[in-house]
């Protein structure tokens, strides 16, 4: 079962680091700020991925990759890693981070869509019921009654642009890959979104804010992890489930992470589960079962 599933596997393994991920990133967040940790952990995750292709292939730097590879998946890391994050982040200062996740989650549908026209990838009954079941509880588990219902469209919009970002990020990232190495792949992506980065910090003179956060010891630990889990295991990990798997599934099972960051983040942050969340995570995971049938 597992290899035959191999792919579906590797996306909610993808879920688990990205929570892992988000708890450590949103810690140092609070001390540093989102675009200093947006930075530091690509740069991080770029120097993870050369040392481990360095061991597994020879060479610290993908330069074996092909022109057509490095186009699709520089494209993919600019729109994904770079515009797709920024707009997120922006969309949190205008709606709220719960109200901007609920958007975020129909990312997987969206996912599924433009995979069906750009790679002709075709979904069965059962993927399709699974998509929505998991996405339904997503949207249960996520919402609440203090969530902006009657949103800013300048916030929908960003949030939107968002989920845009991330599943075009997908798409063209398995366009550019094909059957090349995942990690290298990986580490092509983040190099163009650290580029993108570098240029939007030139740009708004925020140089000297990046070099203080390099002081803060506490901060730089909990990216360096949130690193190691993210941009470096989990998204290698999430182009080898793409690779295995059609991505609007692996982009669902993926999505996952409001549902495994609710035991963790109550730890971690005191915050109390309710039963609406618990009744959104077991329809979720419902939901993901249906991929293994």
């Amino acid at each position: 079962m597992f290899q035959s599933h191999i792919g579906e596997f590797a996306g909610i393994g993808v879920a688990i680091c990205w929570t892992m991920s988000a708890l450590f990133f949103e810690k140092a967040g609070y001390k540093i700020g989102s675009l200093s940790v947006n930075f530091i952990r690509l740069l991080f995750a770029i120097v993870f991925l050369g040392i481990t292709t360095y061991f597994t292939r020879g060479i610290f730097f993908p330069t074996d990759a092909t022109s057509f590879q490095w186009f699709w998946l520089g494209l993919s890391g600019f729109i994904g890693f770079f515009l797709g994050d920024m707009l997120l982040f922006q969309s949190y200062m205008v709606i709220g981070s719960r109200t901007a996740a609920l958007i975020m989650s129909f990312a997987p549908m969206m996912t599924a869509i433009i995979g069906w026209f750009f790679l002709k990838e075709k979904l069965s009954g059962m993927n399709i019921a699974g998509i929505v079941v998991s996405i339904t509880g997503i949207v249960v588990a996520i919402s609440s009654r203090k969530m902006k219902l009657n949103i800013p469209f300048k916030g929908f919009l960003l949030a939107l642009g968002g989920a845009t970002g991330q599943a075009v990020g997908l798409i063209l990232s398995k366009k550019g890959m094909g059957s090349y190495d995942p990690i290298a792949a990986t580490q092509i992506r983040a190099f163009f979104g650290l580029i993108s980065f570098a240029i939007l910090i030139t740009f708004l003179g925020r140089w000297r804010k990046i070099g203080i956060a390099f002081t803060h010891t506490d901060s730089m630990k909990s990216v360096t992890i949130g690193s190691f889990f993210g941009p470096f295991v989990g998204v290698a990990l999430s182009l080898f489930a793409i690779q295995q798997t059609k991505t609007g599934i692996a982009s669902t099972l993926m999505a996952m992470v409001p549902i495994f960051i609710i035991w963790p983040s109550a730890i971690m942050f005191k915050e109390k589960i309710t039963v609406q969340q618990v009744v959104g995570a077991g329809i979720s995971i419902a939901g993901a079962s249906l991929f293994f049938m």
